[in-house]
């Protein structure tokens, strides 16, 4: 089971309602709210409104796309997070691991964002809430190895990763990297860039889509594929791309 939905960052320029309006109207299921404009952490009074414009459109919140690093400086501040996680209706919180790639942080830096990620989960597991990590450069998580390491150094059942194409990396490469952190995937960011972050209708990539969906299939659990970013982030290519991910998805079945 793969369940289309959306990163409502896609659409960053639009107010909650017709992001949900546009979700659904496109055939979307689920909806994944950014705490970087639609509901900031904390922020009650907007966690109501894009709760409220998920009941009017028949979807739901499957995440909440927050854009806490487990730094030091963060310590003690999941809690408005996943308050506002439950607000939405979210099962899953995704979060970043630290502000610097695998390569250029020294053993004491990578244990004080394991030590960070250990913190957001037991929080999120209070709350009764899974975390993922952000499957991006930049951080601990640039590499599928270093993603698996990350895991198993922060020791959380509640705690699994995204996963997205990384930039540049060629089809057979990104595919053997989803492979290797497969087990702990729930959800997929999809877009269709190349090379670098050249926007691309999601067809531009269709052999390698297809692909990663029978990966991602094979494992038999539920997961969400989240459309993240749209040709020059036009609104009106949504129903166009949303009826690509469904394509996809059921060609990797």
């Amino acid at each position: 089971m793969i369940r289309p939905g959306l990163c409502s960052v896609t659409l960053r320029r639009l107010d909650a309602d017709e992001v949900a309006s546009r979700a659904e109207k496109a055939g979307l299921r689920v909806i994944e709210w950014g705490a970087d404009v639609h509901v900031r952490p904390g922020d009650d009074w907007a966690a109501e409104r894009a709760f409220e414009a998920m009941a009017r459109h028949g979807l739901t919140c499957d995440s909440y796309g927050s854009y806490f690093r487990a730094t030091p400086v963060e310590a003690g501040k999941f809690g408005d997070i996943a308050a506002t996680a439950v607000r939405l209706g979210a099962s899953r919180i995704r979060v970043w691991a630290g502000k610097a790639g695998s390569e250029d942080v020294d053993p004491d830096e990578r244990e004080q964002v394991a030590a960070g990620l250990r913190e957001a989960a037991d929080v999120a597991n209070e709350h009764g809430l899974e975390v993922a990590l952000e499957f991006h450069g930049g951080t601990l998580t640039d590499t599928a190895e270093s993603t698996v390491r990350l895991l198993e150094e922060v020791g959380r059942d509640n705690l699994g990763t995204y996963w997205q194409p990384p930039q540049d990396l060629p089809d057979d490469q990104a595919l053997a990297g989803l492979e290797l952190v497969l087990d702990h995937v729930r959800a997929v960011h999809v877009f269709s860039w190349w090379p670098s972050n050249e926007r691309h209708p999601l067809t531009f990539r269709a052999d390698l889509w297809t692909r990663a969906f029978g990966l991602l299939a094979k494992t038999g659990r539920p997961l969400d594929a989240l459309l993240e970013f749209v040709p020059d982030n036009d609104p009106d290519l949504l129903p166009g791309e949303a009826d690509s991910l469904r394509k996809l998805i059921e060609a990797g079945a």
